[in-house]
C-alpha cells in the first residue's frame, strides 16, 4: 500500500487486538516465569506456537532467511532477554513500558526501509518518548522498582523487537504472504536455541522436574503466549507491517503500558506512582500526534 494510504476500520481493530493481548501478556509472562525457567518457558512458547501446526501450514513463498532470521530475532533474542529481565527483576508493569523503545529503534531504520519519516512522526514519537520517560523516571513503590540488571536486558529485548520489524517489513517488499504461516514456520527456529540454552543453564534433570511439574496454570500460560500472544498478534502485527510503513504501524505498541500497567496493578497489586499514570497519558498524545495526516 501507499505511505499515504490511511488505516481501515479493520486496521483500528487489528491494532487494538494486539495492544489488549500484548499489555496482559507481561503478566501471563510474569506467571509463567514462576514455575519454568526463562529458557524453558521460550521452549515451550515457541514449541506450542509451531510444531502442533506443521502439518496443515505450508511454508510462505519466502527465502529462508526471512525466517530464519526473524525467528532469531523475536524469538531467541527478544523472548530470550525479555524472560530474563522478568525473572531478573523486571516487574510486569515496568517491561510494558520499556520494551515500547522498540517503536524508536524501529524509527531510525526506516530510510533503510526506503521509508520517508513525516515531522509529525517524529513529533509524535518524541512527546510519547517524554510520556515514556516520566513512567520509567518515577520513583516509589511498585513499577518504579525495577533492577538494572532487568531494565538492560528489556532494553535488549526491544531492539530485537525493532530488528523482527524491520524483517518482516523486509520480506513483505520480497514477496506477497500470509502472515499465519510466516509466524507458524519462523516459531521452528528458536526451538532448539532455547532447548538447549535451558540444559546449558538449568540442567537436564531440573528441566525434566519442571516439566514433570507444570499444573493447568502453567499450561495456560504457555498456551496464552503460543497461541494468543505469537500466532494472533503477531500475524496480525504482521498483517499491519504489511499493509502500512513500519513507522506508522510500530507507535500502536506505545498503547500497551496502558493495559500492562493496569493489569500488573490488578494481578500482582503493583501500585504505579501519579507520574507514572500522567506518563501514560502523554504516550497516548503522543500516538494521536504521530497518526495525524
Amino acid at each position: 500500500m501507499s505511505a499515504n494510504t490511511p488505516l481501515s476500520r479493520g486496521d483500528w481493530l487489528s491494532a487494538l487486538v494486539v495492544v489488549l493481548i500484548w499489555g496482559l501478556n507481561f503478566v501471563v509472562m510474569k506467571l509463567g516465569l514462576q514455575a519454568i525457567s526463562p529458557m524453558l518457558l521460550g521452549a515451550l512458547r515457541f514449541s506450542a506456537a509451531s510444531l502442533p501446526f506443521l502439518l496443515f501450514v505450508r511454508p510462505p513463498p519466502l527465502p529462508w532467511r526471512f525466517m530464519l532470521g526473524y525467528g532469531l530475532a523475536q524469538g531467541v533474542g527478544q523472548f530470550g532477554l525479555l524472560f530474563l529481565g522478568l525473572h531478573l527483576g523486571m516487574t510486569a508493569g515496568m517491561a510494558s513500558v520499556v520494551i515500547q523503545t522498540q517503536a524508536f529503534f524501529t524509527l531510525l531504520a526506516a530510510p533503510w526501509l526506503g521509508e520517508r519519516v513525516r515531522p509529525l512522526q517524529w513529533a509524535g514519537l518524541a512527546v510519547a518518548l517524554c510520556g515514556l520517560m516520566a513512567i520509567g523516571l518515577a520513583h516509589g513503590e511498585g513499577p518504579g522498582q525495577m533492577t538494572l540488571a532487568g531494565f538492560v536486558l528489556t532494553v535488549g529485548a526491544a531492539a530485537m523487537w525493532a530488528t523482527s520489524n524491520v524483517i518482516a517489513r523486509r520480506a513483505s517488499l520480497v514477496a506477497r504472504y500470509q502472515p499465519f504461516p510466516f509466524i507458524v514456520w519462523s516459531s521452528v527456529v528458536p526451538i532448539l536455541p532455547f532447548f538447549a540454552l535451558a540444559a546449558w543453564i538449568d540442567g537436564p534433570a531440573q528441566m525434566a522436574q519442571q516439566l514433570q511439574g507444570m499444573g493447568w496454570k502453567s499450561v495456560l500460560c504457555v498456551l496464552y503466549l503460543a497461541w494468543l500472544a505469537t500466532l494472533l498478534a503477531y500475524s496480525l502485527w504482521t498483517r499491519l507491517l504489511q499493509r502500512h510503513p513500519a513507522g506508522r504501524v510500530t507507535p500502536f505498541s506505545l498503547v500497551v503500558p496502558v493495559v500492562g500497567l493496569w493489569a500488573a496493578v490488578l494481578v500482582f497489586g503493583e501500585q504505579p506512582a501519579l507520574q507514572q499514570w500522567l506518563g501514560t497519558g502523554v504516550v497516548l498524545l503522543g500516538l494521536v500526534i504521530n497518526q495525524k495526516r
